[in-house]
């Protein structure tokens, strides 16, 4: 060896403190472990006085052993001491930053929900199923013959004309984006057994432009009932109990009479809402009438034996008198928040 190790008190001691130096300067529980090799372990001062104290006189052995032992018992304690320190510090910031403050909200995932208008075509299908009605449903590319024709719309009608319907190219083919939903009736006359009794919601089409109060797609509803001896008087009934559900038991109608190619005699039907922002009023809803005799001879019916009434009504239109909606195209952005005022339904 190059350099003679001399065991001694003040040798001995000169290393402890070198060590403890070591063991001090250590900033974290990582820092600490990677000195401890230098500081107490193979590679320390203090290893290499035992590696010479086997060679020391006998009558010098006992009191080297005595020196090294004690100094590797204080490095030891100190080395644990700093390493306990350490470690409650590490434990203390994992449970601060894992504290959970219970006293907060929940932090919550807003789900999608159901539209306003389909919860509204639903309840109103409903209410029509709990009196005996069945639901009807047909194409929304439908026929010209279903959508004109057979509801006694003449050739030259303005409703057939392209500003009013979206005609489905080649015209020759005779097919358009429904107008209303009255071809399901027509369906319905023709597949099913008389009596009749049908609600026929759904998606209908039409060229209009979009603003506050139109759109191009929207809903209707529309209600068919065909039986023996049928009259206003029964049309007048359904849709005064149809009002009162939907709008409170003080409603009521009244008919002002009026003209629609499929329906004779035909009226618009107005409904007295109680509830109204503003107070209560008289507001158009919709129209309806006994259904035109060359209507129930298109569908194969005699009508001499057999007598109907019809009515629609489109669902934008009800919810937004009903629920005070300002503005259509509230019903078309696909704004989240416009749903949750109606409560978010799934």
């Amino acid at each position: 060896m190059s350099e003679k190790i001399q065991i001694s008190k003040a040798s001995v001691d000169a290393a402890v403190s070198d060590a403890l130096k070591l063991i001090q300067a250590a900033t974290d529980l990582a820092s600490l472990k990677s000195i401890k090799a230098s500081a107490i372990g193979e590679g320390s001062k203090i290893a290499s006085f035992s590696s010479v104290l086997g060679k020391l006189p006998a009558e010098e052995k006992a009191e080297a052993g005595k020196l090294i032992t004690a100094a590797r018992n204080e490095l030891n304690q100190a080395f644990a001491s700093r390493e306990a320190d350490f470690y409650q510090v590490e434990q203390a910031q994992k449970l601060l930053a894992e504290t959970v403050d219970v006293t907060a909200a929940a932090s919550t995932q807003v789900l999608g929900a159901r539209h306003p208008l389909s919860l509204l075509q639903d309840e109103i299908s409903d209410i029509f199923i709990g009196m005996g009605w069945e639901i009807a449903e047909g194409p929304e590319v439908e026929s010209e013959w279903f959508n004109f024709d057979a509801l006694n719309f003449d050739a030259d009608h303005p409703a057939r004309a392209m500003q009013d319907t979206f005609f489905v190219e080649p015209v020759e083919q005779h097919l358009v984006l429904r107008t209303h939903t009255s071809p399901v009736q027509v369906r319905s006359l023709l597949e099913r057994d008389l009596p009749v009794y049908v609600l026929c919601p759904g998606r209908v089409f039409r060229t209009d432009e979009l603003d506050a109060t139109h759109t191009p797609v929207f809903h209707q509803v529309e209600g068919l009932a065909v039986d023996k001896g049928l009259t206003m008087a029964d049309l007048k009934g359904t849709l005064e109990h149809f009002a009162r559900i939907m709008f409170g038991s003080d409603a009521k109608i009244r008919l002002r009479p009026s003209y629609f190619p499929f329906t004779e005699p035909s009226a618009e039907l107005d409904v007295w809402h109680p509830g109204a922002k503003g107070g209560a009023r008289w507001v158009e809803w919709g129209g309806c009438g006994m259904v035109n005799a060359n209507v129930l001879s298109a569908a194969g019916i005699d009508p001499e034996v057999y007598s109907g009434f019809a009515f629609g009504m489109g669902i934008e239109r009800t919810l937004m008198f009903r629920n005070d909606v300002k503005d259509m195209h509230d019903m078309v952005e696909a704004d989240v928040r416009f749903s949750q005022q109606f409560g978010m339904v799934l």
